[in-house]
């Protein structure tokens, strides 16, 4: 199960980060559409995010520093769905920009629940791994699921 949240959430993480990687234009854009942060702050967070996405699903990828990758993974996720539900709360409508696009868009009510209930998906795979980091294919001794060898049979003389 840990492996399988493990590439999950890695897969989430890359997708996501390399997305907003590619277009720094326009994940700016999305940045801004939230309209919380000083305009001296958007352009550094958003240069900054995809990076730190990028990096998280590597760590995730090749198993080293599974935990701690985790709880800054989940700390990210809590980030996200609260500014989501600040949007939402404040009424205004946009495209979240969590993958790829962003900015002003036509959306309602549905589209926030939407987008918090993924995030709450993610969230969950990766306090799995902050509970269970060990899983099969780590490279970090911490991270890495023990070897079960399997118990030979006797043979009675």
């Amino acid at each position: 199960m840990s492996l399988l949240a493990r590439l999950g959430l890695a897969a989430v993480w890359l997708i996501s980060g390399w997305i907003k990687f590619i277009d720094p234009t326009q994940t700016v854009v999305a940045v801004r559409a939230y309209q919380l942060l000083p305009e001296d702050l958007v352009r550094p967070v958003a240069y900054t995010m995809p990076m730190l996405e990028i990096a998280l699903g590597l760590f995730l990828v090749i198993g080293l520093g599974v935990r701690v990758t985790a709880i800054v993974s989940s700390a990210a996720l809590l980030v996200l769905i609260g500014v989501i539900i600040s949007v939402w709360a404040r009424g205004l409508s946009i495209d979240c920009g969590c993958f790829g696009g962003g900015g002003v868009a036509d959306v309602d009510g549905w589209d926030y629940a939407k987008e918090i209930a993924r995030d709450v998906g993610f969230l969950a795979m990766a306090v799995w791994l902050v509970v269970f980091p060990r899983s099969p294919f780590s490279l970090g001794p911490r991270s890495r699921a023990p070897f079960s060898v399997p118990a030979q049979a006797t043979v009675a003389e």
